[in-house]
């Protein structure tokens, strides 16, 4: 009669914290009354809402005419990886700058802490000024970083970013000691404590760099996570179309971010409900942001459009799609359902584009509740 009444009580509840604690104190009496995977995901409970891995780099911002882009051959709206002699010719060229600490997923990973949830990140850097400058702003924002700087070779990496009237950023980055990443720097125990892995597209560039992404995925699916992928960049998709179509299409990624030019870099056509249906039969979750136009989330049962918040002006996109991520990874994490989690996304990327730099200047999590969106 005891264990009856345990085993009703489970079904009744199977979708709330209460029940997953009385199931597996059930299953500690019993073995017979609750299946021993759902006792093992209790046990080993998330530790991190999210892990990122990514190029840990130190951004230079600088506002810019379209006519000095042009001057310098740079193509606007994009990024472009430059070695270490252009990079020091950009920054001789370039205007006033402010520097911060910042790097796709790593801008992600301290939007899902402004959140109020637990992120950690790994990224290589150099025991270099920039390097302890990018260590101590990100642990400054909550965020676990425990990766061990470089000691030789190359310095830390920096992103020269020009801000144009229009509110467009255009990214120059030397990667410098973040190409150094490589497997040894994953530590499985702590991949297998996030909920969801999340990875920048960028980290196919360096062949370490990918090693330690597959493996990480690999650890993650081990551990019943779930990753993530940003696509990054349409030029970046254009170097790895085919290898990012395996990733969604093996299921090495659960979860794809992607804006327009991206997806449309990534099947090859300019039309949009194409690309979206290709999307929607290839991934089993993706989102596509639209700018102003809002966003898709798509996945093979559902198509669902999101609005974007409302904003007063543009003053720097940088970050937009970084702090999107955030709000919609901070969302899935906490249970959410998808057009909530693209609703808290679309409101830190509303934050982060009307003030220069791609970090949020208040606190997410308060800014939520504000809207009606308590994490």
């Amino acid at each position: 009669m005891q264990e009856a009444r345990y085993a009703r009580g489970s079904a009744r509840w199977a979708h709330t914290r209460q029940s997953l604690t009385v199931r597996a104190f059930a299953a500690a009496r019993s073995p017979d009354i609750v299946p021993a995977p759902l006792y093992e995901s209790f046990m080993s409970a998330p530790r991190y809402d999210v892990l990122g891995i990514g190029n840990a780099i130190v951004d230079v911002i600088a506002r810019a005419e379209d006519d000095f882009l042009v001057a310098h051959g740079m193509h606007k709206g994009t990024m472009a990886l430059i070695d270490e002699a252009r990079a020091e010719k950009i920054y001789q060229a370039m205007g006033p700058a402010v520097e911060s600490s910042g790097g796709s997923a790593a801008n992600t990973i301290v939007g899902v802490a402004s959140f109020g949830a637990q992120a950690a990140f790994v990224g290589k850097v150099k025991d270099d000024e920039l390097g302890r400058t990018f260590a101590h702003d990100i642990r400054s924002a909550r965020v676990t970083f425990d990766s061990e700087p470089t000691k030789h070779g190359p310095s830390t990496a920096r992103c020269y970013i020009m801000v144009t009237p229009d509110g467009e950023r255009t990214m120059n980055t030397y990667l410098g000691a973040a190409q150094g990443l490589k497997p040894s720097d994953i530590d499985e125990s702590q991949i297998a404590a996030a909920s969801i892995l999340y990875l920048e597209g960028y980290l196919w560039d360096p062949p370490h760099a990918k090693e330690a992404f597959v493996k990480a995925a690999t650890v993650a699916h081990k551990a019943a996570r779930k990753v993530a992928l940003t696509l990054s960049d349409a030029f970046c998709v254009d170097r790895y179309r085919d290898e990012f179509l395996g990733l969604i299409r093996k299921g090495t990624v659960d979860i794809v971010f992607a804006n327009e030019h991206e997806l449309h870099s990534l099947y090859g056509t300019a039309d949009f409900d194409t690309a979206v249906k290709a999307l929607r039969y290839d991934a089993k979750l993706a989102v596509v942001t639209r700018s102003e136009k809002g966003c898709v989330v798509v996945s093979r049962q559902v198509l669902e459009t999101v609005q974007a918040m409302p904003i007063e002006r543009v003053a720097d996109a940088t970050g937009a799609g970084d702090l999107f991520a955030a709000g919609f990874l901070v969302g899935l994490a906490r249970g959410k359902d998808h057009r909530t989690s693209a609703r808290l996304g679309a409101l830190a990327a509303a934050e982060v584009i009307q003030h220069v730099g791609a970090r949020p200047a208040v606190s997410l999590k308060a800014l939520a509740a504000e809207n009606g969106l308590p994490i």
